[in-house]
């Protein structure tokens, strides 16, 4: 399955005047990344990537709709994974700034 076109574009016009920001292809999806690091993706798989804190992870499972990504057999802290139909409307940008904020926070990779 290829990206969702759309929700790449929904994610491009929300984060059209950050700096230091950078699309990418990645795991079969289209991610953005802030220093270096990714904060959100239009899934290869469907659906939207986020980067959050690895803390925070079980928390936003049990009281959002997302659940955590899950690579090889193995879940994933600090990833999660919502369905597009989960961020069709506001709940998209609540997201973004959420993946944006914790890349943001980590150590530049370049």
């Amino acid at each position: 399955m290829a990206y969702d076109e759309q929700l790449a574009a929904r994610i491009r016009e929300l984060v059209a005047d950050e700096s230091d920001l950078e699309e990418q292809q990645m795991f079969g999806g289209l991610a953005f990344l802030a220093g270096g690091n990714m904060a959100v993706a239009a899934s290869g798989q469907g659906g939207l990537l986020v980067r959050v804190d690895p803390a925070e992870s079980h928390e936003l499972v049990l009281t959002t709709a997302a659940e955590e990504m899950v690579m090889r057999g193995r879940s994933m802290k600090g990833w999660l994974r919502l369905d597009s139909a989960d961020v069709e409307g506001d709940e998209l940008d609540a997201w973004v700034a959420r993946g944006l904020a914790f890349a943001r926070s980590l150590p530049a990779k370049r």
